[in-house]
């Protein structure tokens, strides 16, 4: 996986609340085990429209102005089904952070085991962001992951992230990795248990 440390960029702003894994991404795209291309289906029933499949202009991913790795949507980001492809979406379309006041728990461990990361803010902080992206498509927001704060316009606020999500967020490690980064300290508990075993016996 990437690793996240600082991420600085522009955000889209998608208020909805309530969005679901089924809107992030539809359930007949998930034929696929490949983490790859589910990105081009990302909000697919939003972004075009169903009968012509031509991009639908009034959805923000279709509004040349707002780009960039941080998505900012509405309470509640999420919700619905435990699939692990809405987080597949996000990262492949190109989005490294998702802020929001609150996510589905199964979402936001999903997020985290693919290098997503989901920062919740106070409800009063998404507002702010929301508005002024809206009024300022190239307002740039910045995400410090090791110092655990989110910025924009000289306002901070912090934001919790499990200490070992952290670990593997900066260093890019997925499970896997991160049992790969102790294999020196896993032998060296190895050989102490063997001492200590043949003390014993």
């Amino acid at each position: 996986m990437q690793k996240l440390t600082l991420i600085k960029s522009r955000a889209v702003p998608l208020p909805a609340e309530n969005i679901d894994t089924d809107q992030i991404i539809p359930a007949r795209f998930l034929k696929s085990i490949d983490r790859k291309g589910f990105g081009e289906n990302l909000f697919r029933d939003w972004r075009f429209n169903i009968h012509t499949g031509e991009p639908n202009p009034d959805f923000v991913l279709n509004h040349a102005e707002y780009s960039g790795e941080i998505l900012v949507a509405g309470n509640n980001f999420g919700c619905g089904s435990s699939r692990e492809h809405a987080a597949w979406s996000l990262t492949d379309y190109g989005f490294k952070v998702i802020i929001s006041s609150y996510f589905a728990d199964i979402f936001k461990g999903n997020a985290l085991n693919n290098g997503l990361l989901p920062v919740k803010v106070s409800e009063e902080f998404l507002k702010d962001i929301l508005t002024n992206i809206t009024e300022n498509p190239g307002l740039e927001i910045a995400v410090d992951v090791e110092g655990q704060t989110i910025s924009f316009n000289g306002k901070t606020e912090t934001f919790e992230l499990d200490s070992y999500k952290k670990i593997c967020l900066i260093n890019g490690y997925d499970d896997i990795d991160f049992l790969i980064s102790k294999k020196q300290v896993i032998k060296q508990f190895e050989l102490k248990t063997q001492k200590y075993e043949q003390q014993l016996f």
